[in-house]
């Protein structure tokens, strides 16, 4: 699909005139004099249709630069006429609260003895048209009663008590008479809350490596029109990003009935440009590890340094190989310590379970216990696996010792009188071969390494020789 760009005419060579995009240094290349209308003119901006392909870009058509439009030159412009406000476009009126008057006056002038609503007060409906009528005068205005029926009168209701006043004091002091409630006492005063104590901030996690662009961008400076959308495919996916662009742009050319391109002419551009864009990713990797400092993961900085081996490197990438070397010894020098002080504790105090986590569990692949630590983990790992132990922890102590590189050199003292004690004992024969002699049993040879299991590789058939 085409799209349209600003063109700025460069040179001119007889009927050839370079361009480049108008303010930039790239994209450039060439067209034909012939699709500038009036003639190219250098220096003057255009406006040009072009396509982009895996080899360059290609000008499809080139229009005149856009002018600016004459201020209404027929007076065809639209003017909006403001309309003048009177006033406010919407008005509120808020209703009286109550129907004659407040509720609350006319409780209080119940309580205090004042006419109340049934006595013709102020809170008192009017009867009129619309409205019911209620009393006597609701029963008149009913329909007849017959001679033998009564007519009930409303019962009255008894007159209330007079309140006490609402404050504690006066309430005491008011005197009591015996249809009235009996005085409450001053509530007492509530406990101030403690101020709460601040949430502990949460630890920030790993940071992982930042991703620059500086050399791939500075790579990409230096590569001609044709050699960029191979490049920034090779940045994207490698070689397999190359074929799908290249099969899609083919496919996309077969559709509309465009000529297709050469892959192996795409393919040998791709591999002429392969280790540069591969150096470029790995600087750049680099350069955010070494900005990350000590706040990058341990694993991250090593994939780093360990993928330095895939990418021929220069000068500048040999110095920050080193620099991240450095680093990386420092930080494993540092783990290495600490573990060896734990580890010392551990044995110190006598806490099986701790030392062998830490013997299991060592900060790095290449890090190996030393023969002195070694004796002293497996003497009381041995002294901790008694017959008189805890059932429960000498369980654990079993299930830590498999996971270390010294459960053959451990020697058990004895096995508790327990059915699932016993039961751990034989199915760990293999890997304590002292449970063998403590049961009389033959030692069984040690359990299989454990092997990640391989996906099976597909074979190609045989290609046969026309004869």
């Amino acid at each position: 699909m085409s799209r349209r760009i600003e063109i700025e005419i460069t040179s001119l060579n007889g009927d050839v005139a370079t361009w480049r995009a108008a303010g930039a240094k790239l994209p450039k290349g060439v067209l034909n004099s012939s699709l500038v209308p009036g003639g190219p003119v250098v220096g003057n901006v255009y406006r040009a249709d072009v396509e982009q392909y895996m080899e360059g870009i290609e000008i499809l058509s080139v229009m005149a630069p856009k002018t600016a439009s004459p201020v209404d030159p027929r007076h065809e412009r639209l003017e909006l006429i403001p309309t003048v406000k009177s006033g406010p476009d919407v008005v509120v009126t808020y209703a009286p609260k109550g129907r004659g008057g407040s509720r609350r006056e006319g409780t209080d002038s119940r309580r205090e003895g004042g006419p109340s609503r049934r006595e013709g007060g102020p809170g008192r409906r009017e009867s009129g048209p619309g409205r019911r009528e209620s009393g006597p005068a609701r029963r008149e205005s009913g329909p007849p009663k017959s001679e033998g029926s009564e007519v009930r009168e409303a019962p009255t209701r008894p007159e209330r008590t007079k309140r006490p006043p609402r404050n504690p004091v006066d309430r005491d002091a008011a005197t009591s008479t015996p249809g009235e409630r009996p005085a409450r006492g001053p509530r007492p005063e509530r406990p101030a809350r403690g101020a709460r104590p601040p949430r502990p901030e949460r630890p920030a996690g790993p940071v992982q490596p930042p991703m620059t662009t500086t050399h791939r961008n500075a790579l990409l400076a230096t590569l001609s029109p044709e050699q960029l959308p191979v490049a920034e495919q090779l940045l994207r996916g490698g070689m397999p990003s190359v074929r799908a662009a290249v099969a899609e742009q083919n496919k996309n050319a077969t559709t509309q009935g465009r000529p297709t391109i050469d892959a192996t002419t795409i393919e040998r551009i791709a591999d002429e440009l392969l280790g540069k864009t591969n150096l470029a990713l790995w600087k750049d990797r680099a350069a955010g590890a070494i900005g990350a400092g000590r706040e990058l993961r341990l694993r991250d900085l090593r994939a780093v340094v360990t993928s330095a081996k895939t990418v021929s490197l220069d000068e500048e990438a040999r110095a920050q190989l080193k620099e991240l070397q450095v680093s990386l010894t420092a930080r494993l020098e540092h783990l290495r310590t600490q573990w060896n002080a734990k580890l010392e504790t551990a044995i110190e105090t006598k806490n099986v379970k701790e030392a062998l986590a830490l013997v299991a569990r060592p900060p790095d692949m290449s890090t190996r216990v030393s023969a002195d630590m070694a004796a002293k983990v497996v003497a009381i790992t041995s002294e901790a696996l008694s017959a008189d132990a805890d059932p429960t922890l000498w369980k654990e102590i079993v299930a830590l010792t498999i996971d270390t590189s010294i459960r053959r050199n451990v020697k058990p003292q004895g096995i508790p009188n327990d059915e699932a004690c016993k039961a751990d004992a034989i199915h760990n024969a293999g890997a304590i071969p002292e449970f063998a002699k403590l049961l009389g049993m033959r030692v069984p040879p040690p359990p299989p390494p454990t092997r990640i299991a391989r996906r099976p590789t597909t074979r190609r058939p045989p290609t046969r020789r026309a004869s």
